[in-house]
């Protein structure tokens, strides 16, 4: 009895021993074609050699902040491979109160998933996109003159272009941080700024229209709130505008109380009429009127601009290139807010075009 009894234990130890064993092997060999598979998919990072150069660089250009996180970098920050970093000037950055995780997602949304050198990027339009590596978040080119080598992201001027070009990596110095060094609006703030999608340019990126702006709903409130002729005129131009502006996913609409469609006899005149009292970027009433005198607003129309001429807290007045708005946050919603103006914005190329 007690010999079976033996037996039964035995037996019942040889198997829970295999199946421990198995379970263990197999966890093992899941790790490791997770990680193999991981390793796949993420870049892997520079050389130390060629992040040392480039700190060199940094350092030369007097961006001495990114060159010390360059150089001390692993394991906090290095560059995947085939990457452009776009370095912040000391200025802005050196005396940052950000945590260290926040501080490595703003320098994740400042590193590209494509190596550009400065004649490539003067070779794009305004409003390309410019894919990150923070999230699939991108940053985009809003400004761009090749006559006299000036490009702006996310409206910041590359000050120092080319600071090093590898085989590798590409950096290039801006003046400011594309976004808000607040430390909640670090990842609060980071979004995808809106860009056009580029079919020439494999790193260009697009977003699912149904993540986009209704269109057809500014259209019915704008009609809705008796800006009729600016309504009729949005509608009649909005299969352009969709095809131009795929990614676009906020906005900011000005909209005047008479659009004299009679003054734009051709479709391209009337679309560039529209557009240029759009902006693809949503600012709330309380945020234009936080904006500095002399401020420009990029529109749908990129090289026409847009400029805050006076803001007057006391009075509660914003006036843009000469028209104040009259009815501010007439509609708001998350992606897009309209603002009613006292006339529309006079442009004279619209009637030289």
């Amino acid at each position: 009895m007690a010999s079976a009894c033996c037996s039964y234990w035995f037996a019942l130890y040889f198997v829970i021993s295999v199946t421990l064993g198995i379970v263990a092997i197999s966890t093992a060999v899941y790790s490791a074609c997770k990680n193999s598979a991981q390793e796949e998919i993420a870049p892997p990072p520079i050389t130390h050699d060629l992040s040392v150069n480039a700190s060199n660089a940094l350092r030369k250009a007097g961006f001495t902040f990114m060159a010390e996180i360059l150089h001390h970098s692993p394991p906090f920050f290095l560059p995947p491979q085939n990457s452009t970093l776009f370095a912040i000037k000391d200025s802005s950055i050196k005396n940052n109160t950000l945590p260290q995780f926040l501080l490595k997602n703003l320098l994740l949304y400042h590193t590209s998933t494509s190596k550009f050198s400065f004649k490539e990027l003067l070779n794009m339009s305004s409003f390309t996109c410019i894919p990150t590596h923070f999230r699939e978040k991108n940053a985009a080119i809003t400004k761009v003159d090749p006559k006299k080598r000036s490009i702006e992201i996310n409206n910041v001027l590359i000050t120092n272009p080319d600071i090093f070009l590898g085989d590798q990596l590409a950096i290039h110095g801006v003046l400011a941080p594309f976004t808000s060094l607040h430390p909640r609006g670090v990842l609060d703030y980071i979004r995808s700024s809106p860009c056009r999608f580029n079919s020439n340019s494999s790193s260009s990126i697009t977003f699912d229209e149904s993540n986009g702006i209704d269109w057809n709903k500014v259209v019915k409130i704008l009609s809705s709130k008796g800006y009729a002729s600016f309504s009729i005129a949005l509608h009649s131009v909005l299969d352009g505008l969709k095809k131009d502006w795929v990614s676009l996913n906020s906005s900011t609409i000005f909209a005047p109380p008479e659009l004299a469609l009679v003054a734009y006899p051709s479709t391209l005149l009337l679309d560039r009429a529209v557009r240029i009292h759009i902006l693809p970027q949503r600012y709330g009433y309380k945020e234009l009127a936080a904006l500095p005198v002399r401020t420009l607003l990029n529109t749908l129309m990129p090289d026409d601009d847009l400029e805050i001429d006076v803001v007057l807290d006391f009075m509660s007045r914003v006036v843009i290139s000469g028209v104040e708005i009259v009815a501010p946050d007439m509609f708001s919603s998350e992606k897009f807010v309209v603002h009613g103006i006292s006339r529309a914005f006079k442009m004279a190329e619209l009637t030289a075009a």
